[in-house]
């Protein structure tokens, strides 16, 4: 067998969960982990025969793949804001509408001349938000909370991986009052309803973790809530709040900032035209 069998074998077997240029894309990038492979390097070996003892490998990987598993758990690995992290099934696989916020808020912080401060990342899962910030804000200190030990265990390891210092807080926001101040607060809490579960692609159903997904029907805005009252005690003066949103939410978030007291909110779309992201001055 060569090469551009195993990728159409890839696109066939791969049909109930992946089209055909997610297939080939899945294909491309498992040899660019295997391999070490480019794109182009991977397009123009296709006509090269592949190694008995090595044909056991890609095929193991395109199992796993048929179940649905995403790629990104199989190697876990994934990239976010230019840098590698560790992602497993106790970790959502970081999203590109959360790069967006990542750019957004070190924009507006550049824009304002804010070099240093402290920042606190609520909900940090594999601890991309607060690592990416870190690596671009070196002059803030960074802290990042999550309720779950084990995500905790893969953001402490991306931090080390990428050699930034990360304070970690083991904690739920629900409950949490701690005693620290920030200059600005970001978060990406669970927000997604859960009657919009039949809009979910099944391997994220299947794969990520719900708590880390989904609030109730009946009050979609807990996290929301609850970091903004966080918010209210533990941001300074003229301190800043982030949040990446349930697109369908954006005028109630706003109304309920707008309620607690929060100035110079600003709604914003992502790239794919959908509300996305808050930001809001104490």
């Amino acid at each position: 067998m060569n090469f551009k069998e195993l990728r159409d074998l890839f696109i066939s077997e791969g049909a109930e969960f992946y089209n055909q240029e997610e297939a080939s894309a899945l294909f491309y990038r498992m040899l660019d982990q295997l391999l070490g492979w480019s794109r182009t390097k991977a397009m123009t070996s296709l006509d090269t025969d592949i190694e008995a003892s090595d044909l056991p490998k890609y095929l193991e990987v395109l199992e796993k793949l048929k179940t649905g598993k995403p790629i990104q758990y199989i190697f876990e690995e994934t990239w976010f804001y230019g840098f590698p992290f560790k992602v497993n099934s106790a970790v959502l696989i970081p999203r590109p509408e959360t790069e967006e916020l990542v750019y957004w808020i070190i924009e507006e912080l550049k824009g304002a001349n804010r070099n240093e401060g402290s920042l606190l990342d609520i909900g940090t899962g594999s601890g991309c938000i607060a690592v990416a910030l870190k690596k671009s804000l070196d002059g803030f200190h960074v802290s990042a909370l999550d309720v779950s030990v084990d995500a905790l265990e893969v953001a402490q390891y991306n931090a080390a991986m990428n050699k930034v210092v990360v304070n970690f807080i083991e904690a739920d926001i629900l409950l949490y009052s701690g005693t620290e101040s920030f200059d600005l607060i970001v978060s990406n809490p669970p927000y997604i309803k859960e009657d919009e579960k039949p809009e979910m692609h099944e391997n994220v159903l299947a794969h990520e973790p719900h708590r880390a997904l989904f609030v109730s029907n009946e009050n979609p805005l807990i996290f929301y809530k609850a970091i903004a009252n966080f918010a209210l005690v533990h941001l300074n003066p003229q301190g800043l709040l982030f949040f990446e949103i349930n697109e369908y939410l954006g005028k109630e978030t706003v109304e309920m900032l707008e309620f607690k007291g929060f100035t110079r909110i600003t709604l914003k779309k992502d790239m794919q035209g959908k509300d996305r992201m808050v930001s809001c001055m104490r």
